[in-house]
């Protein structure tokens, strides 16, 4: 009898467990990321970019703040941008953040808003999986991970 009380006990305990980290999660999920990637660059290149798009779920606006990478010496939030004549230009985001409306989302894509990657640490080979951590006003701190491809 003391065997299965015992056993009942522990169980009772692992569940209390898995609930109390179920409702005690920090991780905010107003903010949902999807498909994080980077485009392929040469060994050589000092610089990469990553794109992903950001959705706010939540009835509050948010911002993203700030991206980091041990995959890069120096991270940023950039833009591109038409310097007339047919030339394009590229500069971080105007107030070093990025907004997310309340239902709706921020597209981070080629030709447009980036998260760059100055004096990479890795060579961004196809296949390469490079963790990102983004931070949001908001939401705080969320880790994804970026896949590196030829697109």
């Amino acid at each position: 009898m003391k065997k299965a009380t015992f056993l009942l006990a522990m169980l009772l305990l692992l569940a209390l467990g898995f609930t109390a980290v179920a409702c005690g999660s920090s991780t905010d999920e107003s903010i949902t990321v999807t498909d994080p990637w980077g485009r392929t660059s040469p060994a050589a290149a000092e610089n990469g970019a990553f794109y992903m798009m950001l959705t706010n779920n939540g009835s509050e606006d948010d911002t993203l703040l700030a991206a980091s990478t041990d995959a890069c010496g120096m991270v940023e939030l950039h833009e591109m941008y038409d310097k007339g004549e047919g030339v394009m230009g590229m500069r971080p985001v105007e107030g070093g953040s990025i907004p997310v409306p309340a239902g709706g989302s921020a597209e981070l894509k080629p030709g447009g808003l980036h998260v760059m990657c100055m004096m990479k640490q890795v060579d961004f080979e196809a296949g390469t999986e490079i963790p990102l951590t983004l931070t949001f006003e908001n939401a705080g701190e969320l880790e994804v991970t970026a896949e590196i491809r030829d697109n």
